[in-house]
């Protein structure tokens, strides 16, 4: 008689898997932000710190009263000069995306470890809000020391420089293409 495989344990086995496909595709939002910031350096010799983060639901329902906080500035190295670090929204549909940026400009020099925005929102079917955080940012080196750009020269670059790259492949395969090799003239040799 061959091992036969009780029949409790594929029952017990049936159920966990139905239990699992039924939480597994519940019908709740799964909110994923991604925060980034950017540096500007301004003429007057400060530095404009742009900070955007797009906030996505994943999920496959509504996410109400989304609340986004992004507090962790210190008002002593920097201030804002244009939008607000919170922003609230009504409703974020399943598969929707919202978006918001502000600027900061820096005050003080020095590397600046920034920490993940708070999101929180409400399911319909659970009474306490829910909370999601953005990505952290990499590390802000803010008025560092930096050597001066060389703008003219990055500009021609950008303009010419697809132009260059194919100007420069013909060249180099018409020379290819016109010089004879070394390896067929010592054949030719050989035959006469």
């Amino acid at each position: 008689m061959a091992n036969q495989i009780p029949k409790p344990l594929i029952c017990g086995l049936l159920a966990l898997f139905l239990l699992s496909t039924t939480l597994g595709s519940s019908d709740v939002p799964f909110i994923v932000a991604h925060k980034k910031a950017s540096l500007t350096r301004l003429k007057s010799g400060s530095e404009r710190v742009s900070v955007s983060i797009d906030i996505y639901n994943q999920g496959s329902s509504t996410a109400y009263d989304v609340s986004l906080t992004d507090d962790n500035w210190p008002q002593n190295i920097f201030d804002v000069v244009s939008g607000n670090t919170s922003k609230s929204w009504e409703r974020l549909d399943a598969g929707g995306v919202v978006s918001h940026s502000f600027d900061l400009e820096a005050k003080t020099k020095g590397m600046f470890y920034g920490a993940q925005a708070v999101i929180t929102f409400r399911i319909p079917t659970k009474a306490a809000l829910q909370e999601a955080y953005s990505t952290p940012i990499l590390p802000l080196d803010v008025l560092a020391d930096r050597p001066p750009e060389k703008k003219f020269e990055s500009k021609l670059l950008a303009k010419y420089g697809s132009l260059i790259s194919v100007v420069s492949i013909v060249v180099l395969f018409v020379y290819l293409v016109a010089t004879p090799s070394k390896s067929s003239s010592k054949g030719s040799k050989k035959k006469r």
